[in-house]
């Protein structure tokens, strides 16, 4: 249950991460997350994109608690500020990259089928190649094997939302490599 803003104490709880205390962590996780969600949730309008954002956002604050820096001035020195500016950057990002998305031409529907086929499988094997082997992994177990995202969690030990994250941002990965 969060507590009031005034008696939990941001920055020691950023300190606490860049000590690697992951305990600081959680307790930002869940004092914060829900909002995070929210402003995510508004810039994106997609649920699902929006916890991975959310779930990015707090990868990030992890790495980069040391960096924090509260002397910086405004809003964006204090600790809240900062870790709502990490989450609205990385929600941005995604629309901007969203934006730059190019439907699928019409040159490419007037290949014969066999042609394109090979032409894909080609550069499908070429983009997975270029994953790290645990994303490669897990892409092909998704969507080879048929594994549900539980499944993939499983076989490989890895938590949930990791597998869920991985598997975003390889198929992000593959589409550009395709482009």
């Amino acid at each position: 249950m969060p507590l009031p803003e005034s008696v939990f104490d941001y920055e020691a709880r950023l300190a606490a991460c860049a000590r690697g205390e992951r305990a600081a962590l959680r307790d930002l996780y869940v004092q914060e997350g829900p909002r995070l969600l929210g402003v995510a949730k508004r810039l994106v309008r997609d649920t699902a994109l929006a916890e991975d954002i959310v779930h990015e956002a707090f990868i990030k604050i992890w790495h980069g608690a040391a960096g924090f820096d509260p002397a910086r001035g405004s809003a964006r020195g204090s600790a809240r500020g900062w870790m709502f500016s990490v989450t609205r950057h990385l929600a941005l990002n995604q629309l901007r990259k969203q934006s730059r998305e190019t439907p699928f031409s019409e040159e490419h529907e007037a290949a014969a089928p066999d042609e394109l086929a090979d032409i894909h499988s080609a550069r499908i094997h070429r983009c997975l190649e270029q994953l790290e082997p645990q994303r490669r992994s897990c892409i092909l177990h998704a969507y080879v094997d048929g594994y549900s995202h539980a499944q993939i969690s499983a076989r490989l030990d890895t938590p949930l939302g990791t597998v869920k994250a991985w598997i975003k941002r390889s198929l992000n990965a593959l589409r550009e490599c395709m482009g």
